[in-house]
């Protein structure tokens, strides 16, 4: 998706959560990260088995399997596959079917290094676990502005104006005040009756 330019550079997989670093020279945009997400949702969805086989290297980058992480390997090679649309060289999985994993939610992306970002995110049981905490924090927002949390964005967006147009009156306010105290604290000038 982002180009053939990618390439990992660190990884942590476990149960209910990922960390993939990568070589990137921009940071992702909301609508790719959105079309990542529902990608690998979709192939979640397809509860394709996943697949674990041992071989020789060059069989398996033979087989069309990815080395992502750009690392030396051994004669053999641990290779996963999940359906037609991932094979890759991995160290294993903790999943028999791409259904096991339930739900997948980008929680972050960001610069970690010179040209590399990271994505992180959340699954299963994790990741319900921060939808629910995500509906609470709107639930507590939309009861804040005494709102719904279907009419929060508007709610906020009255708020912000009413807010910046009490600052605007309050600094002028504060203009006609100080004009006040500098014409009191002038001194005046006498005028001479002759």
């Amino acid at each position: 998706m982002l180009g053939s330019h990618v390439q990992q550079k660190g990884s942590l997989v476990d149960s209910d959560r990922l960390r993939f670093d990568f070589a990137h020279f921009e940071p992702i945009t909301r609508a790719q990260l959105d079309e990542i997400e529902r990608l690998v949702n979709e192939e979640i969805r397809a509860n394709d088995s996943v697949d674990t086989r041992v071989m020789p290297v060059q069989a398996a980058m033979a087989s069309g399997a990815m080395a992502l992480f750009g690392e030396k390997y051994g004669d053999e090679v641990r290779v996963v596959g999940m359906g037609d649309f991932s094979t890759e060289l991995c160290g294993g999985t903790h999943v028999q079917r791409t259904g096991d994993i339930g739900l997948f939610k980008i929680v972050s992306e960001g610069g970690v290094a010179a040209g590399v970002r990271r994505i992180e995110a959340v699954t299963g049981a994790g990741a319900l676990a921060y939808v629910r905490q995500t509906e609470d924090r709107l639930q507590l927002v939309a009861e804040l502005v005494r709102g719904s949390r279907d009419d929060v964005a508007r709610k906020v967006e009255q708020l912000q104006a009413r807010v910046k147009g009490l600052e605007k009156e309050l600094e002028q306010t504060v203009r006609a005040s100080r004009a006040d105290r500098a014409a009191i604290s002038a001194p005046r000038q006498r005028t001479s009756r002759a």
